[in-house]
């Protein structure tokens, strides 16, 4: 009885915010994401699908942040950047990690430490305008940041240099500007989930994740060329006019550079800036249409996974599978700094609807001979078919597909899907590349599942692990798993 009054309890409170949501998207002219049962990789309007691009997927902070700092002094006009928190005093270079080549750096010796970003951008700021966004941070103390730091923070990156720097304050309350992107001479953008920061964790990790005193952290971004920069500057003008009151000179499109396809996702909360007033969500329309499309794989990693319109797709996808090789890998934090019983009750309803068995759920660590520590999957990513693969700053809860502003890059291009994804697994798995080059169901199966299995059973023993996977459960009460759909009802306005 209790077990019944539980799940008829979760239940409720499911279906009261995906039909809160339902309103809401149907009042500002977005419910066909909601409606439409057609799948399929691209979303409809604007910015549409830009062919001719180049794209290279950077995994971890020592493949990314040097490859910024190089794009940064090869600036010729402007360097605009977005984040949702930066730390003046974070080095972009380190020489302890050495090369990144392995991980989708093109850095192949070692670095010598560098200037701090403060330090960078000043000088930078001489040659080339530099503007800066950051989130004002909350205007009521709910979180760790606060307003008057981030003031402090801006007034130290612009005392005594040219750099611009504005704090953006429209935002719904409680939720966040999260963005993570950089946009040099409108040629080069760099799109991802990385801050410049070490706030909360040191973002600066290697693939190899040393055991580290403090959290390891694991996370994804793209550097993009090519027509599509295009769009990921517009987004930026966008915020900084409505911010600063200034508008930055036009867009330069670029011109081709590739053969991958790319279109720009963003969410943009309605009510926010004058000249996007009914929003834009358009990265939940990307995810939905996607893992509605899979047949044979849905590979996710992701900071939180507590969306109630992602979960039921997910649902559906393990409920009726599309093929007898179709499997689901879902990679998260082993404890999120915040959601994690929401995540982990989404977990736990997906694996209730797994009777066939497709489902596999695990988190990393860092270990060594005498102890392991979590890596924190921060990473916001996912492929599908090893066809269609996103990345960006967009979590898989309410905040990022409703509330925060986001940017996504969507990539139709088998080869950067299946590429990114097997150099993913022979990270988490420790092992070469080719090692995991064969059928994803059977990689799943035999390569995957019994090292997260014996792991998981390892650290429930109080053993030491021997390797870096670990299953990850979800929690079987119904009323553990209701903190997401409730903040998502409560906090959603």
């Amino acid at each position: 009885m209790l077990a019944r009054a539980d799940r008829a309890a979760g239940e409720t409170i499911e279906r009261a915010v995906r039909d809160h949501h339902y309103r809401r998207l149907r009042n500002l002219g977005w419910q066909r994401i909601l409606d439409s049962k057609t799948p399929g990789f691209w979303v409809t309007g604007d910015p549409p699908v830009r062919p001719g691009n180049g794209v290279r997927i950077l995994i971890d902070g020592a493949a990314l942040f040097p490859e910024i700092e190089r794009a940064m002094r090869q600036a010729r006009s402007h360097i605009h950047v977005a984040n949702w928190f930066l730390s003046p005093d974070f080095h972009l270079t380190r020489p302890a990690y050495g090369s990144a080549a392995d991980h989708g750096s093109s850095v192949t010796t070692p670095i010598p430490e560098g200037l701090t970003i403060r330090e960078l951008l000043a000088e930078l700021a001489t040659t080339v305008s530099v503007r800066v966004l950051l989130w004002a941070g909350p205007p009521v103390p709910w979180s760790a940041i606060a307003r008057p730091a981030i003031r402090a923070l801006r007034d130290e990156l612009t005392r005594g240099t040219l750099v611009e720097c504005f704090l953006d304050r429209y935002e719904r309350p409680l939720h966040t500007h999260h963005e993570k992107i950089i946009v040099i001479d409108d040629e080069v953008a760099f799109v991802g989930g990385l801050d410049p920061t070490d706030f909360r964790g040191d973002r600066y990790d290697s693939s190899e994740h040393p055991l580290r005193e403090g959290l390891g952290w694991h996370d994804t971004a793209a550097e993009l060329r090519g027509p599509a920069v295009a769009d990921v500057a517009a987004y930026f003008n966008v915020r900084w006019h409505a911010v600063s009151g200034q508008r930055p000179p036009g867009v330069r499109p670029a011109d081709k550079v590739g053969t991958t396809d790319v279109q720009v996702l963003s969410t943009i909360p309605e009510r926010i800036y004058p000249s996007v007033p009914r929003g834009v969500f358009r990265i939940l329309d990307g995810y939905r249409r996607a893992l509605a499309s899979a047949r044979r794989l849905i590979y996710i990693e992701n900071q939180f996974l507590w969306s109630s319109e992602i979960v039921t797709v997910l649902r559906q996808k393990l409920l009726a599978p599309p093929s007898d090789d179709f499997r689901m890998l879902i990679v998260l934090p082993a404890k999120a700094a915040t959601g994690t019983d929401d995540t982990r009750g989404q977990l736990g309803a997906l694996l209730e609807a797994d009777y066939h068995k497709r489902l596999l759920a695990c988190t990393v660590y860092s270990s060594s001979v005498a102890r392991s520590n979590p890596i924190y999957v921060h990473s916001k990513l996912a492929v599908v078919d090893d066809h269609w693969l996103t990345v960006g700053s967009a979590n898989l809860n309410d905040h990022s597909l409703f509330n925060d502003t986001e940017l996504n890059l969507a990539v139709y291009d088998d080869e950067i899907a299946r590429s990114t994804r097997q150099r993913l697994w022979a990270e988490h798995l420790e092992l070469p590349v080719a090692k995991v080059a064969g059928q994803p169901a059977t990689i799943i199966d035999e390569v995957w599942r019994p090292i997260a299995e014996e792991q998981y059973q390892r650290r429930s023993r109080g053993e030491p692990m021997t390797q870096r996977v670990a299953q990850l459960p979800g929690v079987s009460r119904h009323s553990e798993r209701l903190l997401g759909p409730l903040q998502g009802l409560v906090l959603d306005g």
